[in-house]
């Protein structure tokens, strides 16, 4: 009897902790999914001025008219799009191929000074990126004189010294006795890193384009500096066409971000299984 009252009082133990526990994760998750709930619904509601607008959790009606007028609004709605897929897209393809090569060759190439520009390289990391924005914008627009232009918005992320690291862990996993057998049967280091690496790294490329594009895609402060004209405007940088000194078109704007949120949500779905198996790149060895 007196054991049948401890697995029942442990029983019970047991379900309220993990009671509390989903209660928890629930509250978490709707937590973090009621900004991005609110967002689409407030994008269904008429494009009027923001003081006119009757906010609500639930929509009273639900009119596209928001999004209409978000494209009538400005000529240059389109070229926003277009100018963030191009920069996100270049962006994440510089990123994962110069992030890969460079995380190779420090996980498994040895050369001189390779500790040094390593250790140099995760030094920098603890510079905060608002610290280099003026030397870098007097660079790439007193100097090369590059302003409004593509180069600008892309050439200052080809690759961060983040996703190099990333890479380096995840391949500092891989054994050395795969790439030492590649050499015996005469493989270069081209083939090796092409034919070996590279299909035993899907996962940390997967993560590293989801990351990437979507620090790409909403950034604002970079592209905002480097433009001057909206048909060179990102679709983040663009929506700021929609407040102005007395009012905010607000449901327009909502409805631009919930088009703005379409390409990542569709690049994190498409490569889900790779991103969920690389959430702890890095983190476990051998």
């Amino acid at each position: 009897m007196g054991l049948y009252n401890s697995e029942m009082k442990s029983k019970g133990q047991l379900f309220v902790r993990n009671g509390l526990i989903i209660a928890f994760l629930v509250l978490f998750a709707a937590a973090t999914i009621f900004p991005i709930y609110f967002m689409i619904i407030s994008s269904f509601g008429d494009p009027v001025e923001a003081g006119a607008m009757s906010y609500s959790i639930f929509p009273s009606k639900i009119s596209f008219e928001s999004y209409s007028f978000f494209f009538k609004f400005s000529p240059h709605s389109w070229d926003w799009l277009l100018n963030s897929l191009i920069v996100a897209g270049c962006v994440t393809v510089s990123n994962v191929f110069f992030a890969t090569l460079a995380g190779y060759s420090f996980a498994k190439m040895n050369f001189r000074g390779k500790n040094i520009l390593f250790a140099i390289l995760l030094g920098s990391m603890m510079i905060p990126g608002q610290v280099t924005q003026v030397p870098l914008y007097i660079l790439i627009v007193n100097v090369f004189e590059l302003q409004n232009t593509y180069t600008a918005l892309i050439m200052p992320s080809i690759v961060t010294v983040y996703n190099i690291f990333l890479v380096k862990q995840f391949m500092s996993s891989i054994p050395k006795e795969v790439i030492e057998a590649a050499k015996i049967e005469g493989c270069s280091q081209p083939k090796i890193f092409w034919h070996i690496i590279m299909p035993l790294s899907k996962t940390v490329m997967a993560v590293l384009s989801i990351l990437t594009f979507m620090a790409a895609w909403n950034d604002f402060f970079w592209p905002f500096l480097v433009t001057n004209t909206m048909d060179m405007q990102t679709i983040q940088v663009g929506l700021k066409n929609f407040r102005f000194a007395n009012t905010t078109y607000f449901a327009p704007m909502m409805a631009g971000a919930t088009i703005s949120a379409v390409p990542m949500f569709i690049l994190f779905f498409a490569l889900q299984r790779y991103f969920l198996e690389g959430v702890t790149v890095g983190a476990v060895k051998g």
